[in-house]
């Protein structure tokens, strides 16, 4: 059994958001194939993050230059929501991220979430020796949708590009996407097409991770 963590960025209802249509395929195919993971489902909209503050700053990173410092009250409290969502993450074995590309990257939700779960001394620890993962994360799955089409490796691809930066500095490496591109069908008139491959694709994920 795994314990996962379900990060939702994505604000539309299901029937108009094609990243939770992945999601949903996804959870199906890996219920099938392992029932009885626990997965917290964290939906930024309806719990969206602060913006890394100064106060947060001080408060994670002042200790790692003095270990001596201590943090007043309102780094303290500055620093809540991102104490409680660095438990989430060092408690799941697998990350299932289920978001859109806007404007060739990530929405800003998601990336201020990323903010606040990356922390030296909670989620990895950082020294002389270099960046070590304090967390239990053995894979992160990407479930994403576009209105265009990115090949790996573009330049424009910020999802790919950007988890793979973020979460490869805490040692997480394995990283997989199922993407339903070119979904804009004023450009794509295969639109449905393509939406149709990426559930198949969201589906044998799903089951490629049971017993992960």
């Amino acid at each position: 059994m795994m314990n996962i963590l379900h990060v939702i960025a994505n604000p539309k209802p299901v029937a108009e958001a094609h990243s939770k249509q992945l999601a949903a395929a996804f959870f199906t195919a890996l219920k099938a194939k392992q029932p009885g993971n626990q997965v917290t489902e964290l939906d930024l909209y309806a719990n969206p993050p602060p913006f890394y503050d100064y106060e947060t700053y001080r408060h994670f990173w002042y200790p790692v230059f003095d270990p001596a410092y201590k943090a007043s009250e309102k780094e303290m409290a500055a620093a809540q929501y991102a104490r409680q969502h660095c438990g989430l993450f060092n408690q799941a074995d697998l990350l299932v991220i289920t978001t859109p590309l806007w404007n060739f990257g990530m929405p800003a939700i998601l990336k201020a979430w990323l903010d606040q779960v990356l922390m030296p001394n909670v989620t990895f620890t950082i020294g002389g020796n270099g960046v070590k993962g304090l967390h239990h994360i053995r894979k992160v799955v990407a479930l994403v949708s576009s209105g265009g089409t990115y090949e790996a490796g573009d330049s424009r691809d910020g999802i790919r590009n950007g988890l793979r930066a973020a979460f490869g500095f805490v040692g997480i490496t394995d990283i997989e996407v199922a993407w339903s591109q070119g979904q804009n069908p004023l450009f794509f008139k295969d639109a449905a097409e393509r939406h149709k491959r990426a559930i198949w694709d969201a589906m044998q994920l799903g089951e490629a991770v049971a017993g992960l």
